[in-house]
């Protein structure tokens, strides 16, 4: 049994923490905490589930796809909910502007591929029990993608780049960085993230157009316990979340589990309002 719930709450944690640095990587470059982050996510396991099942496309294929059609989605996201309030003096409108959105995704989803749940086919036919491919590829993706940009970010001009619209755009602008490329592109890698998110964890969750919803709140309490914009804490938090969520599942189950991650995440907001791994804010007097 604690074999079952370490392999489960890590995979699903992994899939946690991908989709907070899918809100990390568009906060970043943008100020704007999209709810589309969890869409992105559920359309990685629908769509894959799409090309792989139904149309019976290779799994390499499948996975292209569904990084491409995460990657246009990031980019609609930028155009049509971001860069309008970004114009504006009230820029919190974004939470509605991203919301609005998000939910435009889910219902079309919802539409298309129906409202049950569906089976995500096996990719790579590899382990069995608490090794099953299920359990390690959303780790693996997670890994993989940690390390990858942590690369972009420390070791390419463009990646810099990133860092440099993150902590001062302003100042990016100023010397001349093309901050509404770097934008895009940002909003289009943060598909791409959400995307693998879906994809990865698309055995565990199963293809269902209300893993939206629930991506949306999970992926985002790393983000609030690993502090905004830090991918490592969003990543530390989305495991230690997975664990803490299939360990309560285990002793007291339902809803009661639900309830056991709510309380945990209050008392840390409250005791670190900025996060475990997040920087206090400065205070301007």
């Amino acid at each position: 049994m604690f074999a079952s719930i370490v392999s489960y709450g890590l995979a699903v944690g992994a899939v946690y923490a991908l989709i907070g640095i899918t809100y990390n990587v568009m906060f970043s470059a943008s100020r704007v905490f999209s709810f589309t982050a969890g869409m992105l996510g559920m359309l990685g396991g629908v769509l894959g589930a799409l090309f792989i099942a139904k149309m019976g496309l290779p799994a390499i294929m499948g996975f292209v796809l569904v990084l491409a059609c995460g990657a246009v989605l990031g980019l609609v996201t930028e155009v049509l909910t971001v860069r309008p309030v970004l114009k504006s003096l009230d820029q919190h409108l974004y939470v509605l502007s991203t919301l609005a959105l998000a939910l435009m995704i889910q219902q079309v989803a919802a539409i298309k591929w129906g409202t049950e749940p569906q089976p995500f086919p096996r990719l790579v036919g590899w382990g069995s029990g608490v090794f099953d491919e299920k359990f390690w590829l959303p780790v693996a993706a997670c890994a993989i993608t940690i390390v990858g940009l942590e690369y972009l970010y420390r070791r390419t001009l463009v990646g810099r780049a990133f860092m440099a619209i993150a902590e001062d755009n302003f100042a990016a602008r100023a010397l001349g960085l093309p901050e509404r490329d770097l934008r895009v592109a940002s909003y289009a890698l943060a598909g791409v993230i959400g995307g693998v998110a879906g994809f990865s964890g698309g055995e565990l969750l199963l293809a269902f157009f209300a893993n939206g919803a629930l991506l949306n709140f999970y992926g985002f309490v790393p983000v609030a316990l690993g502090g905004l914009g830090n991918n490592r804490g969003a990543i530390i938090g989305g495991i230690a979340l997975g664990l803490f969520q299939q360990a309560a599942n285990f002793l007291v189950g339902g809803i009661f589990s639900s309830v056991a991650v709510f309380t945990l995440f209050i008392v840390v907001l409250l005791a670190a309002p900025q996060g475990l791994f997040g920087a206090a804010t400065a205070r301007r007097v």
